[in-house]
């Protein structure tokens, strides 16, 4: 008898800790970004609850960030362009120089949500001066955000989502090649709309890119669907070699890769960005979830939206997976 007792207490122990996933990396940080700029050394951005400020936090390790202090680095302005909803901040460094993405809108219309860009020439992104060089023309002039840079085989991408409105859907992902940090050689190239089922909950969205290059492939996670446990991440491809501005050259999953788990107490898992761990070989992924499903009123104003992290697996067959069913 005690040893069936004692069975059973280690069953539903170990079924206590499965059951609930590890704790935050960052509480209260959605859109999380972090930038490798060497195996020690970590920079971290991400969309504030407050919607009104740029933050950038280092540190020589990915877990050492939950104690690293932000510094504040930009304030949004007090009305005109960049003065609401300040989200998804990026930083990259491209030719020598460090640059932010983001997205803003307008205190007089806080949903005219356009791409604006900074500068800072430093070699220390937290010194030197953050400089405004206005927003990204991206070829038409509507609703869009959640920029990100990535360079392959010498050549410089950006990809984003953005509105067409000549469609019914709230946003869609384009890329396009860069002449340079600020300037893109257009047209852009469709790569993605919301028409899957699991992509149009609550809201239609194809947003919230990351680009992964390993195993011949190039790997672009994305998000879709309203804000709330419904959002989702799902997952395009191409080979590595292709023209990766020809629409036809990427496959995208049918199915959601990485999504709500009850069990997990993981919901509306979403806008992550890969990095490298300090080991060198290891691929992280960070993320945002809540831990609970109900909300109340908009999601978009529910701010325990909390950064998450977990490595990413590869099959046999050098497929990237997401492990839907382990904890973080």
């Amino acid at each position: 008898m005690w040893k069936l007792c004692s069975f059973l207490l280690i069953s539903l122990l170990s079924f206590n800790l499965l059951a609930q996933d590890a704790e935050p990396l960052i509480k209260n940080r959605a859109d999380p970004w972090v930038y490798r700029a060497a195996a020690d050394s970590y920079y971290f951005t991400a969309s504030v609850p407050e919607f009104d400020r740029i933050e950038l936090r280092h540190s020589s390790s990915i877990k050492g960030l939950a104690q690293a202090a932000p510094k504040v680095i930009w304030r949004k302005k007090d009305k005109g362009p960049m003065s609401a909803n300040i989200w998804a901040p990026e930083l990259h460094r491209i030719d020598g120089s460090w640059y932010i993405y983001f997205a803003a809108g307008k205190s007089e219309e806080a949903f005219h949500i356009r791409t604006y860009v900074l500068k800072n020439s430093s070699a220390d992104p937290l010194q030197g001066q953050w400089q405004e060089l206005g927003p990204l023309n991206t070829g038409w002039d509507s609703f869009n955000l959640d920029a990100t840079h990535f360079e392959h085989q010498g050549k410089h991408y950006l990809v984003w989502a953005q509105q067409d409105k000549n469609k019914s859907y709230n946003s869609a992902l384009w890329i396009a090649k860069m002449r340079s940090a600020t300037e893109l050689e257009l047209p852009a190239t469709l790569l993605t709309e919301p028409l899957l089922d699991w992509e149009v909950l609550g809201y239609k969205v194809n947003e919230g890119p990351a680009v992964l290059i390993k195993n011949g492939k190039v790997w672009l996670a994305y998000s879709a669907s309203a804000t709330d446990h419904r959002y989702a991440m799902g997952l395009l491809s191409a080979a590595a070699d292709a023209d990766l501005l020809k629409t036809e050259n990427w496959t995208k999953a049918p199915k959601p890769v990485f999504y709500t788990n009850d069990s997990l107490k993981r919901f509306g898992p979403g806008h992550n960005s890969f990095v490298l761990a300090e080991d060198g070989v290891t691929d992280v992924m960070l993320y945002h979830a809540r831990d609970y499903k109900e909300i109340q009123g908009n999601p978009l104003l529910d701010g325990n939206r909390h950064t998450r992290v977990r490595p990413v697996y590869w099959t046999d067959k050098g497929q990237l997976d997401f492990a839907q069913d382990k904890p973080d």
